[in-house]
């Protein structure tokens, strides 16, 4: 951690598009159901916008949800959404 920088001091300018990546088993529903929870959080949020990339065996799947991110606080609460989420399995 940087010392002159407080800790409350954020890098990033809100609003603003943020890109969150979740990996997840290629299941039924997967996609659909990280979509719901993006548009928990950015009630704006376009599913058509979700960027999916298999993983080389295809059990695996990633997607980037850009969302609008207004606050630290949202986005706080939507990675602790995300990486409680039983279909989750890491998020960046």
């Amino acid at each position: 951690m940087n010392p002159h920088i407080p800790p409350e001091a954020s890098l990033i300018e809100y609003p603003s598009r943020f890109p969150i990546k979740v990996m997840g088993a290629r299941v039924e529903g997967f996609v659909e159901a990280m979509a719901a929870v993006a548009r928990n959080f950015d009630p704006e949020f376009d599913a058509a916008t979700i960027e999916q990339r298999p993983s080389k065996a295809g059990n695996y799947l990633g997607l980037t949800l850009t969302i609008t991110a207004t606050s630290r606080e949202q986005l706080d609460e939507l990675y602790r959404t995300l990486t409680t989420h039983p279909m989750v399995k890491v998020v960046l």
